[in-house]
């Protein structure tokens, strides 16, 4: 069995055994199949183990490889314990990759070489990474300017200068955030260094965004942030890596129909609107080949993360031109430098 008709077989099997429900959140695919094998997924959900065991026939989690003693985060696993996670240094991880266009120090070589790869391929792409780390912080300066005083920053990669709760505990030091990722190398390096004002209240989350409901239902969301008060969710680079159109859609639904009015939605988002059919083309065989983990995708799919939602003016732009604070800077990349949609939106 390929790893697509296993993927088909538990999409399946999760419709038949939980019927009725909304399951499109918890649908896999084939790369997903793979990532579970080598190892880079936290724990899998309920609906989806349940869908892996009935389409291979077996009838335990150990059964399909699914051991605690893997090092695997437990933290969406309901009576599981936590375990301390292993590091894979082995597979590039996008979190570490970011780091290193950043300049950061904590990345390994196959991070690098994936880096490399793609920067030899689309050589602005470090600037990119600059300049989405800088859409994130005018939009935590703009949400707390305008009262938001909760940030839920899902995908926030490795600590570098001028993090978010930093920025909004400069405004107000009584904002509250957690931080959501699923590397076990930026949860020790969370846990060091994002220590926060003590009016206000910072917390880490290691969690999977395939699956928001262990996010939503975590005790350290409800230790750390009220969803009786506006939130300002960051998803900032982070759903490129989510490919399946139709699940990412879902997911970002799930996690705003949790959240009150006047919290907002910030995204960034890996795009080739902005570029030749030649890039467009270098990018997809990159995809197809596995080479490029990020899924590139346009303004129209774009779009719909905001459906309901108000627009905050000017709406969806390249990531530079959210707010910019540099339009008089003459070396000021163009949006073809960047591959980035970004936009904020209000819940009303």
């Amino acid at each position: 069995m390929t790893r697509t008709e296993l993927a088909a077989a538990v999409n399946q099997a999760i419709d038949e055994l939980f019927p009725d429900q909304n399951n499109k959140a918890d649908e896999v695919d084939g790369r997903w199949i793979g990532a579970l094998e080598r190892g880079d997924h936290s724990w899998p959900s309920v609906k989806r183990r349940a869908g892996l065991r009935d389409a291979l026939g077996v009838s335990t989690d150990a059964d399909i490889g699914l051991h605690i003693a893997r090092g695997q985060n437990l933290a969406g696993a309901t009576g599981l314990p936590r375990q301390p996670a292993v590091i894979d240094t082995s597979t590039p991880h996008p979190a570490r990759r970011y780091n290193y266009w950043l300049g950061g120090k904590d990345h390994f070589a196959a991070d690098r070489e994936s880096g490399d790869a793609i920067a030899a391929a689309f050589p602005t792409v470090p600037t990119g990474a600059r300049e989405n780390r800088a859409f994130l912080r005018r939009v935590v300066r703009y949400l707390a300017r305008n009262g938001i005083r909760q940030f839920l920053d899902i995908g926030t990669g490795l600590p570098v200068p001028d993090n978010t709760h930093e920025i909004a505990q400069r405004i107000s030091p009584l904002s509250r955030v957690l931080y959501v990722d699923n590397d076990p190398i930026v949860l020790t390096h969370a846990r060091a260094l994002l220590t926060g004002d003590p009016r206000g209240r910072t917390g880490y989350l290691q969690a999977d965004l395939h699956d928001p409901q262990s996010i939503l239902t975590s005790v350290e969301l409800r230790e750390t942030l009220s969803l009786d008060e506006p939130v300002g969710l960051l998803l900032v680079s982070v759903l490129p890596f989510l490919h399946d159109d139709n699940q990412v859609l879902a997911i970002v639904r799930q996690l705003l129909d949790a959240l009150p009015s006047d919290s907002y939605l910030a995204v960034s988002h890996f795009t080739m609107d902005y570029v030749t059919g030649a890039a467009r083309a270098a990018y997809q065989k990159m995809y197809d080949e596995g080479r490029a983990d990020a899924r590139a995708r346009p303004e129209a799919t774009f779009r719909q993360f905001f459906q309901g939602l108000d627009l905050i003016e000017p709406g969806i732009v390249s990531v530079n031109d959210w707010h910019p604070e540099d339009l008089d800077n003459p070396n000021r990349p163009s949006a073809a430098d960047l591959f980035n949609h970004a936009a904020v939106g209000r819940v009303p």
